[in-house]
């Protein structure tokens, strides 16, 4: 695969840093003659490229792989609490420590079941008839 050109590399690098799409060909190129529309059509080329979409996934991979690790360090961290609570006999603890962990997973999930009886009024008003 070809390497990036300089323009490209910019433009990647100022969609992972959160600009969108028009202001990252903006910066990334001499926008400044271009209508609105030309850059809004070359920024939307320039993003479906195979190679631009790779250099994206490749600059943000280092920021995924980071959350994952945090959220693993986090569930090992609330196993190791509720394992010290057992061994304590700390059953409420235990128990709470473990439930987070199940949050914190995505296995537990709180719902909320809101019913609420709304009676609603509607007035018509004709304007011009007084």
């Amino acid at each position: 695969m070809k390497e990036l050109t300089t323009k490209q590399e910019t433009f990647a690098q100022e969609i992972v840093k959160g600009s969108n799409q028009a202001d990252a060909y903006r910066l990334a190129y001499n926008a400044g003659g271009m209508k609105d529309e030309t850059i809004w059509s070359n920024a939307s080329r320039l993003i479906i490229e195979e190679k631009i979409q790779k250099r994206i996934k490749s600059l943000r991979q280092p920021t995924v792989d980071k959350v994952q690790l945090t959220l693993e360090k986090h569930l090992n961290d609330l196993l190791h609490l509720r394992e010290k609570a057992t061994n304590d006999e700390k059953w409420s603890s235990a128990i709470q420590a473990e439930t987070v962990r199940g949050k914190a997973a995505g296995l537990h999930v709180e719902k909320v079941d809101m019913k609420q009886d709304v009676d609603i009024v509607v007035e018509l008003v004709n304007f011009g008839d007084e």
